[in-house]
């Protein structure tokens, strides 16, 4: 009889652009993250800019070229000279290409600061460009902004905290929920804002693992408490609260009751427990990743688990 082919035989030869391409990847993992990071932060940076800041700086500067603006017409303070001023009652006026005159010293505080930018030609023009080189400034636009952002934002909160402004905002949602595609698109940002900016009503107490939904299956869960007294009398043991999480939010799942016995204390902790759910499992602890490098050093025969860190070519 012929002998069974070794599985040696078997074996797939490693191509040689393996190790490039998992150069290639340890890059792009080690890159990715930063940078959507800052791609975020641009991104919401530019998002309030563009939709709060800027129309709130138009209004500022209509507001005050309207009310705080000295522009008179060629009708009423007649013809300038040849070099286009006149003088009114003490005041030096220059003459503008709409047929008005605006201050002289606005004319010339305008002009001595146009950097690559072209001369207005019209007196709103020039005052609005006097308006943001004097009052509107990023320097000071920007912390006052954030500023009453802040205030807007804190008013906001303690309002719809309120009975009345619950209320209304209920309402609110309710109307949203009712118009076909826009609540599929609101119901993801609403999970996503929960999670980042809403702090969580449980408080979770450790982290263990226990036999779920059935024995054999083991499942990372969040102690949150003892649970009720008729549960234990009925286990004849002490039982504990656990929340079965869900991945990628783990702040909803499943409450059951367990036998303390029957649970397998995790020494990790609450927030490393959060990063596995999220990730579905693919980012695990860190002393997980020492503790199986450091058995790979000693030499065991065993193939290593597949890790959310980078680990070398030579493994």
């Amino acid at each position: 009889m012929k002998s069974n082919p070794s599985s040696a035989e078997f074996s797939v030869p490693q191509r040689s652009l393996d190790p490039f391409r998992r150069a290639v990847l340890r890059g792009l993992a080690i890159l990715l993250p930063p940078l959507l990071t800052i791609v975020i932060f641009l991104w919401v940076g530019n998002t309030v800019a563009n939709y709060m800041l800027d129309p709130l700086e138009n209004l500022a500067r209509n507001a005050l070229v309207q009310y705080a603006s000295d522009i008179h017409d060629v009708d009423e303070f007649g013809k300038p000279n040849a070099q286009g001023l006149i003088v009114v009652d003490g005041a030096q006026y220059r003459a503008t290409g709409d047929d008005k005159y605006v201050p002289l010293g606005v004319y010339r505080a305008v002009r001595e600061n146009l950097g690559t930018n072209p001369m207005p030609t019209t007196a709103q023009g020039i005052y609005e460009r006097y308006v943001n080189q004097t009052w509107l400034q990023r320097g000071f636009v920007i912390p006052v902004f954030l500023c009453l952002l802040i205030l807007v934002l804190y008013l906001l909160g303690k309002f719809l905290a309120a009975g009345v402004g619950r209320f209304f905002w209920t309402q609110l949602e309710w109307l949203i929920h009712r118009v076909p595609l826009v609540r599929n698109v609101y119901s993801s940002v609403k999970q996503v804002t929960d999670f980042m900016f809403t702090d969580p009503d449980v408080d979770y107490t450790r982290v263990v693992a226990v036999e779920y939904p059935r024995k054999g299956i083991w499942t990372v869960a969040f102690v949150t408490g003892e649970s009720m007294a008729e549960i234990r009398d009925a286990a004849h043991e002490p039982v504990i609260s656990v929340l079965i999480p869900t991945s990628p939010m783990p702040f909803t799942g499943f409450t059951i009751t367990v036998k303390k016995s029957e649970t397998v204390d995790l020494d990790i902790t609450v927030d490393q427990a959060f990063q596995f759910v999220i990730s579905c499992g693919v980012v695990v602890p860190p002393q997980q990743i020492a503790d199986a490098r450091a058995k790979q050093a000693a030499g065991h025969s065993e193939k290593p688990m597949a890790l959310s860190a980078p680990v070398s070519d030579d493994e």
